[in-house]
């Protein structure tokens, strides 16, 4: 199975439109002081700063309640849709469609032509038309004294908008041209690179395969021998013989995926190439981590209800084995995984016993190369690539995930959550 065969791509990166709306906000604040202050222009000045005030609060909303570190279609579409009206809606007190900075109305639905879905674009730019021609029939009057000397014949008055939504049409549909022609592109480089990284694994794996095979034979044959003989000399020692018979098994599971891997070295591995419920995932993932940690995992299935499967999804364990891992990587000896499921909501809650998030990084957690102020020269400390490609693969499968420090373990804490209808129609 393809690596992203399963996921659902978002399209816009929320800090960088958050960037974008603040850039936004800042100049309509400048506009609107300077003519009124300034120029002494007058107009609704308190009503036109409270509009301005909307547009804040909703970034704020951005900010510190949205979790997600990119914006799905719909989130996106609604809060260009405020934009959209915010603008609209300052433009409205300020003369309409005689305002010059009328101009500024097509730039949400031409900004997201390239980024997001053909309805979603539909939608923005039909909205955007719709509200064009509203300005072009009511609205406030320009500025005092401007609007008292500033007139302009019907032709020109209806040609604006005629040109607006022009320029919005023909602007929105190379916009859409040219980003489906890039994707295109870019979807073909990484078939490529795909293909590529995967020769070049089958080669290097199929050589590493034959030479462990080769290297480890001896001394595994060795072992066997020797846990043959033990277990004629203690079988008598109950105690004792159980820890060798487990000794023998695993020597000859050690040859059973030696000799697997030198016959067949590109064979899948079936447990992420088979549908499972997340209880399966999740036991599948701890039991990988035991074989090579030493911390105590301890998961709790008392609030698991729901053995529905899932569709085969490699996003969903990586993005599980990542946060796992980190927990495993931070912990000091307990790693807490607990699971809640029932008939409309799948819950996964990961916590470890160790010294939690940074302060100064907790409100960049998903953004990679994340750097706290201690240094780095801790053995544990890490760049925040594993949260960030554990909650990029998990969203894309439509999960919320909420990153904060445990109230009663003391270390990190991971709420992995989805709607079911989502989950398990990936």
């Amino acid at each position: 199975m393809k690596f992203f065969e399963t996921s659902r791509y978002y399209s816009l990166k929320k800090s960088t439109y958050i960037n974008l709306r603040w850039i936004g906000i800042i100049g309509q604040l400048i506009s609107v002081n300077l003519v009124f202050f300034y120029f002494d222009f007058y107009f609704d000045f308190i009503l036109s700063n409270l509009i301005i005030f909307l547009g804040v609060l909703s970034n704020l909303y951005l900010i510190f309640i949205y979790k997600k570190t990119q914006l799905s279609e719909r989130s996106a579409l609604l809060f260009l849709i405020i934009d959209i009206l915010q603008l609209g809606s300052l433009i409205y007190l300020t003369g309409g469609i005689a305002n010059p900075f009328i101009i500024f109305l097509i730039i949400p639905s031409v900004f997201a032509s390239s980024n997001l879905g053909f309805r979603t674009n539909l939608l923005l730019v039909l909205f955007t038309t719709a509200l064009v021609i509203f300005l072009s029939f009511y609205s406030e009057n320009l500025p005092f004294p401007l609007g008292d000397h500033y007139h302009i014949s019907p032709y020109l008055h209806y040609s604006i908008p005629i040109a607006l939504i022009i320029a919005l049409f023909f602007l929105n549909y190379f916009a859409i041209i040219f980003g489906t022609e890039s994707r295109l592109r870019k979807e073909a480089l990484n078939k490529m690179e795909e293909v590529m990284a995967k020769e070049h694994e089958l080669l290097s794996l199929g050589g590493q395969a034959a030479a462990a095979a080769h290297s480890l034979g001896t001394p595994l044959s060795t072992i066997k021998i020797i846990t043959h003989e033990l277990t004629k000399q203690l079988k008598d020692q109950k105690d004792v013989i159980q820890d060798i018979y487990l000794l023998s098994s695993q020597v000859e599971r050690c040859n059973q995926i030696l000799k697997k891997l030198s016959l067949n070295p590109s064979q899948e591995d079936d447990f992420i190439d088979e549908d499972l419920s997340i209880r399966e995932y999740l036991n599948e993932i701890i039991r990988s981590f035991k074989e090579t940690s030493d911390k105590e995992f301890i998961l709790n299935l008392s609030q698991d209800s729901n053995p529905q499967k899932i569709t085969k999804s490699i996003e969903i364990v990586y993005g599980l084995r990542n946060f796992i891992g980190n927990a495993n990587k931070f912990s000091k000896s307990k790693v807490f995984i607990n699971l809640k499921s029932d008939s409309s909501t799948t819950e996964v809650v990961i916590e470890d016993d160790g010294n939690g998030y940074p302060f100064e990084i907790l409100t960049k957690i998903g953004e990679p190369y994340l750097k706290t102020n201690k240094g780095s020269n801790d053995k544990n400390s890490g760049l925040g690539l594993g949260i960030f490609i554990g909650k990029t693969l998990l969203e894309k499968n439509f999960a919320i995930i909420n990153c904060r420090n445990s109230k009663t373990r003391g270390g990190a804490e991971v709420i992995i959550k989805w709607k079911n209808k989502e989950l398990f129609n990936i």
